[in-house]
């Protein structure tokens, strides 16, 4: 029973990951998740408020990573605050209407758009500004993947 309960487990983290590269899935949850399963699986007694507040401060890591990141890449090339939330919308957006390319797509042409239409950019200038948020994304995507990794990793110590 223990490998179907590690499994499950497994499968939750997996899932985690896979809101790197959908971020309408909830990956901090599925970390959470997975987490709250093995103490009912197994037992909560290794978690102590240390552990819960460590993950704690990984999880607001998470969200401010990935808004300041989206916002950098937008800001450096030149975007405000239109772009960072057509940006974000197209993030959302994006994977629904064009499946595999509308993870990047979608905030490029969401920047593009809010730049064009809420600021009467250039097109060129509103293009470099769509590119900054799909460089915007990236590096979230990664910065929060490493974050994850330090949170399953320390849970595994914890463990």
């Amino acid at each position: 029973m223990d490998i179907i309960f590690w499994l499950i487990i497994g499968l939750m983290f997996v899932i985690a990951f896979a809101g790197l590269v959908y971020p309408v899935i909830p990956s901090v949850l599925f970390l959470l998740g997975g987490f709250l399963l093995y103490g009912a699986f197994f037992s909560f007694e290794p978690f102590s408020w240390l552990f819960w507040s460590i993950q704690l401060l990984f999880v607001i890591l998470l969200f401010g990573a990935d808004y300041i990141a989206n916002m950098v890449g937008i800001k450096k090339f030149g975007g405000s605050k239109a772009g960072v939330w057509g940006s974000t919308i197209g993030l959302i957006a994006g994977p629904f209407i064009i499946p595999v390319l509308g993870i990047l797509i979608g905030p490029f042409l969401g920047a593009i758009i809010a730049e064009l239409v809420v600021h009467r950019r250039k097109v060129k200038e509103a293009i470099r500004i769509g590119f900054g948020s799909v460089i915007g994304f990236i590096t979230s995507a990664f910065t929060k993947g490493i974050v994850q990794v330090l949170m399953i990793v320390y849970f595994f110590i914890v463990i």
